[in-house]
């Protein structure tokens, strides 16, 4: 067992011998004859991670969630798509080295990728990394500074120019997202039903299109031991779009104490947030692209929103005995407090 990972969960384990063998025979230049183990990666509420272990080579294997998933979600032929291209002009993206679309091998597509060591921020800081104002300054500084240099990456040379439909981005994310309040809500709720109301009227022209994570968040980034960025996880919903949703999207898991959902969503920012707060990540960003950010306040209140619906969709999911995960039970209590912080940064 590795230092960041557990055995298996009883409601999330597959075939083991099943897997082996077609990792065996599809992914030859990492797996050979000989055995190979599973664990899991117990951190994350949506998709499974599970490392994947033959000798001294370790591969991580990524699919989607227990039971039935939103339309356009947890999708591994598109994450496999951008991290078999992007890693090489944006160092931080792990490599994908093979897509499994036959759900019979482990019950959901999966893919392989390559597996990177450091330190994932979840619900604390972590104890082997130190907490110093300088070092949590760092971390800050590099992982704003990383989502930047992203969004500077020549996506058409890349081969990914394909990935989505940049014009129109932003009023199509208002429309679909609004759509999956509709089928995921278990209780109605005011502020959900006024901002999905309000956003359409108030969407801004994009500066211009870039190829964007669309989830950036501290627990979706690997800390190396100097505090930079070593890998950027979880890039199932990476499109092309505006730059300036990324930004939202950081702001909004970028939690600082006082805040409504702090402790619960993304508070394992919290720390790096006593350093480097939400206006040191918008200057950072706007020096580090040369992007007006004056608009800002929309997309951080829109990415609340998403969150907020993001949320919801596990929590669904939860109540309706798709998933047993215990972890999920608590989710409800957040969206209203997540829906009443989007209208504040809206209004404010």
């Amino acid at each position: 067992m590795t230092a960041d990972t557990s055995p298996i969960r009883s409601e999330e384990r597959f075939d083991e011998e099943r897997v082996a063998d077609y990792l065996r025979a599809h992914v030859p230049d990492r797996f050979g004859a000989g055995p190979i183990t599973f664990e899991q990666f117990p951190g994350g509420r949506a998709n499974l991670t599970y490392l994947a272990r033959s000798g001294d080579v370790e591969m991580v294997l990524r699919r989607p969630p227990l039971g039935p998933v939103a339309p356009g979600s947890h999708d591994m032929r598109r994450e496999h798509m951008v991290l078999a291209a992007l890693h090489a002009a944006f160092p931080e993206a792990p490599r994908s080295h093979h897509l499994c679309e036959d759900e019979s091998v482990m019950g959901k597509p999966f893919f392989v990728m390559e597996r990177r060591t450091g330190w994932v921020v979840r619900d604390r800081w972590p104890d082997a990394l130190p907490s110093d104002d300088g070092f949590l300054a760092t971390v800050g500084t590099s992982a704003v500074q990383t989502l930047a240099r992203l969004h500077t990456v020549d996506y058409e040379a890349l081969g990914l120019g394909d990935l989505g439909r940049p014009s129109g981005f932003m009023d199509r994310q208002v429309s679909g997202w609004a759509d999956r309040w509709q089928r995921s809500f278990d209780t109605t709720n005011a502020d959900m039903d006024s901002l999905g109301e309000r956003y359409p009227a108030l969407v801004p022209q994009p500066q211009r299109s870039a190829l964007i994570h669309n989830d950036y968040k501290i627990d979706n980034l690997m800390i190396g031991p100097d505090g930079a960025v070593v890998a950027v996880f979880d890039w199932d919903m990476a499109t092309l779009g505006d730059p300036l949703v990324d930004l939202g999207a950081a702001l909004a898991y970028w939690v600082e104490p006082g805040d409504p959902a702090y402790g619960v969503v993304g508070s394992g920012s919290g720390e790096i947030a006593a350093v480097i707060g939400r206006d040191d990540v918008v200057d950072i960003y706007a020096n580090a692209t040369g992007l007006d950010v004056s608009g800002v306040a929309f997309y951080h209140s829109f990415a609340l929103y998403r969150v907020a619906i993001i949320v919801q969709q596990i929590y669904i999911r939860y109540l309706r005995g798709q998933t047993a995960d215990e972890r999920f039970s608590v989710l409800g209590a957040i969206v209203p407090l997540l829906a009443c912080e989007a209208v504040e940064v809206l209004d404010g």
